[in-house]
């Protein structure tokens, strides 16, 4: 587990039979790692935080580790302990880290929430997960405010920030005060938090219906040690960037546990609103970032800019997750900086399942093959195995106990939670082929295929093709009623700066698509809009396209 152990393969083969790891006794993070570490080397680097304004504050073990302890004493104090569920909304300020810490040390649940969740939205959460406090930004109190009358499991609620919080409210660093740097939260029987108790409730992005609630015990953190370690790269001392928002489960991928198990610091740029390319690329030019990590859109902007004009010489690694990457976007970004762009695939359900690390050669557009400790099976409709390029759905045998890192269900709705672990699987609900080298191929959700004249056709492919156009910045792809084929290729589109939707444009794009992949995959449909719908965690809902089609047809 600690960095000094990192394995150094020659090949994938060798790291699976290399590969594992040792799950301590009732394991914490907070404990067993963070202040362990903080003791044996408390100037330690941690974190490099930029500010929206550019200021920079370099932050060591020791300043998380006594951080943590005050605010965790504060809330004890405040009447939160074990069992409790506490929501979470702050943007990528220094308190996001040190409260989940906190809340870790007291055997509560961290709860994470994005800072665009409306005050409904924070009602539906604080009920489902019966939340005892909410802490968040000044800005946001307001809206938290607005759902404390429906919500009666609330009995705390800390503002942080300088504004003047709502009455009833409590100020984080009032609750700081009143804690001391050596707290240690003990239970009645002796026992400190950790093992199999409750670590984090995370409300999935709900690209297909109602957020799903998705719980987490204390050895989760154990399974990102491939993430930081060997997937990104990372060596005592790195700095790597993760660009995530906090309340989504991948900022704790890339921007805590596996980069600090690395012995690596952690980068947070806590801008505020959305992200321009040339502000990034500034910012991994200026603080020498080593390892960057980020979902393809991002990709897809980056190298529409004059890359070569910023000094990324610090840059060694690159990774990317959460949509597929297309290839134009790989060799493009391999032009700009001779750098790949190495692809993970998880869920919020797991850590990482199938990845291409950098001591294997990765095939643009594939995400990989399984990481160690996960039995990866593709399965048809029979829950027979596919033989290699047959598309099924991607499944985790379950072996003894649990895989590290996947999650023990869907918090109070077991019903729920046996319609995807069942016949010794869990059943991810995505699909993807093998080719015969044993790389996987994401194709999309189960109900994103499309199925055209007896062809199944995943969007992800189609979208491949169709950002590889000049004028197309995003795009998405789904199946319409179509009377002759069953459902016919439609591709809602965002033009790049300077083109402008027309008979002309569309049919050199489709016959783009016909030149690129299989003819019989092109839209027959296109259609122009200003933005995707998108959920707060900035996945493409098609699932909102195929309704509104629906509605319109």
């Amino acid at each position: 587990m600690h960095p000094s152990g990192k394995l150094k393969p020659g090949s994938y083969e060798e790291f699976l039979e290399q590969f594992s790891v040792t799950v301590p006794e009732n394991f914490n993070f907070a404990y067993d790692f963070l202040d362990a570490e903080a003791a044996q080397d408390p100037t330690r680097p941690a974190m490099v935080h930029v500010d929206d304004a550019g200021n920079r504050r370099d932050l060591d073990l020791a300043f998380f580790s006594n951080e943590s302890s005050r605010l965790a004493e504060g809330l004890a104090k405040r009447g939160i302990g074990p069992g409790d569920t506490v929501l979470i909304m702050l943007y990528r300020r220094v308190e996001w880290w040190i409260t989940v810490l906190a809340l870790h040390k007291l055997g509560a649940a961290a709860i994470p929430g994005p800072h665009l969740l409306t005050p409904k939205d924070i009602e539906f959460r604080v009920e489902c997960a019966k939340a005892k406090a909410i802490i968040c930004e000044d800005g946001l109190a307001a809206k938290a405010d607005e759902a404390r009358p429906n919500s009666p499991s609330l009995s705390l609620l800390v503002s942080v920030g300088e504004a003047e919080p709502p009455a009833g409210w409590t100020r984080y660093d009032d609750v700081r005060a009143d804690g001391t740097d050596d707290f240690v939260y003990t239970r009645p029987d002796g026992r400190r938090p950790g093992g199999s108790d409750l670590l984090y409730i995370f409300f999935t992005s709900g690209t297909t219906g109602m957020p799903k609630m998705v719980t987490h015990t204390h050895t989760y953190p154990l399974g990102h040690l491939t993430t930081g370690m060997y997937w990104h790269d990372l060596r005592p001392g790195d700095l790597h960037l993760t660009l995530s928002d906090t309340g989504w489960g991948k900022s704790v991928w890339g921007k805590f546990y596996g980069q600090l198990l690395a012995g690596a610091c952690i980068f947070t740029w806590d801008f505020r609103g959305k992200f321009t390319p040339d502000a990034l690329l500034e910012i991994l030019a200026a603080h020498k970032i080593t390892s960057f990590c980020a979902p393809p859109t991002v990709y897809r902007f980056l190298v529409r800019e004059e890359v070569t004009s910023y000094d990324l010489s610090s840059l060694r690694h690159c990774t990317t997750a959460g949509e597929l990457l297309n290839s134009s976007v790989f060799e493009s970004w391999k032009l700009s900086t001779g750098m790949d762009i190495y692809e993970g695939y998880g869920q919020t359900e797991t850590c990482l399942q199938l990845v291409t690390f950098p001591f294997m050669e990765p095939k643009p557009g594939s995400i990989g093959k399984p990481a160690p400790g996960w039995d990866i099976v593709l399965l048809d409709d029979n829950c027979d195995p596919c033989p290699p390029g047959v598309e099924g759905e991607i499944c985790i045998r379950l072996g003894e106990g649990r895989n590290l890192g996947l999650f023990t269900g869907y918090l109070n709705e077991p019903e729920k939670t046996a319609t995807v672990v069942h016949d010794g699987f869990y059943h991810t609900g995505d699909k993807a082929w093998a080719d015969e080298d044993g790389y996987y191929w994401f194709m999309g959700r189960n109900d994103d295929l499309i199925k055209s004249s007896g062809y199944r056709i995943g969007p992800f492919e189609v979208e491949t093709a169709l950002v590889s156009h000049p004028a197309v910045v995003e795009a998405a792809v789904t199946g319409v009623p179509d009377p002759v084929r069953g459902q016919a290729v439609k591709a809602t589109l965002v033009l790049a700066q300077g083109y402008e939707p027309s008979e002309e444009l569309t049919k050199d794009i489709q016959d783009h698509v016909k030149k690129v992949t299989a003819p019989y995959k092109y839209p027959r449909v296109v259609d122009y809009v200003d933005e995707l719908p998108k959920t707060i965690s900035g996945k493409i809902k098609r699932a909102e396209i195929r309704e509104r089609d629906e509605q319109a047809g």
